[in-house]
């Protein structure tokens, strides 16, 4: 007679399987039917019974409380995914005025360096002395302000002479 008896759910086989490595993994083997003890199934009282009956069910309130809640849940993902994907669309939008704006300004760039490269300054200078009479401001003929505002100034009357 054994002496060093386990109980049933103790007494468990195991037998090691080799899967390519030298790390063995048991594999348990399941007690054999016999060996299984059901327990016998407590006699419950009337009363219990009619608790956990009466637990099962829902009252109206509480189902107009889920419904109420559910139809909440659906209209805010709802409005969730209205708004992803108006901000989708608006994201798209702004990276195409983006790339108009980048090739606009790249179109001015390259005609307002094309007016620059036309112009040639010295030409412009003999024909506005040659042609037209124009010379040169001296010394006290240039009267300078200062205009913080504006880089622009407009002649009202006539400047006074010092």
């Amino acid at each position: 007679m054994e002496t060093n008896r386990r109980p049933a759910y103790r007494r468990q086989m195991y037998h090691y399987y080799d899967y390519g490595n030298t790390v063995r993994k048991p594999n348990e083997v399941f007690p054999k039917h016999e060996e299984i003890h059901q327990a016998e199934p407590k006699k419950v009282s009337r009363q219990i019974r009619q608790n956990r009956k009466n637990a099962l069910r829902m009252n109206k309130g509480y189902v107009v409380f889920l419904s109420i809640a559910v139809v909440i849940a659906f209209v805010l993902c709802l409005q969730y995914l209205q708004l992803r994907s108006e901000l989708v669309n608006r994201s798209r939008n702004i990276t195409s005025l983006q790339r108009e704006l980048s090739e606009k300004k790249e179109a001015n760039t390259i005609r307002f360096n094309n007016a620059i490269d036309s112009v040639n300054l010295e030409e412009v200078r003999k024909k506005a002395t040659e042609k037209l009479g124009m010379v040169h401001a001296e010394d006290g003929q240039i009267i300078i302000y200062n205009n913080p505002l504006d880089n622009e100034i407009k002649q009202y009357k006539d400047i006074p002479k010092k």
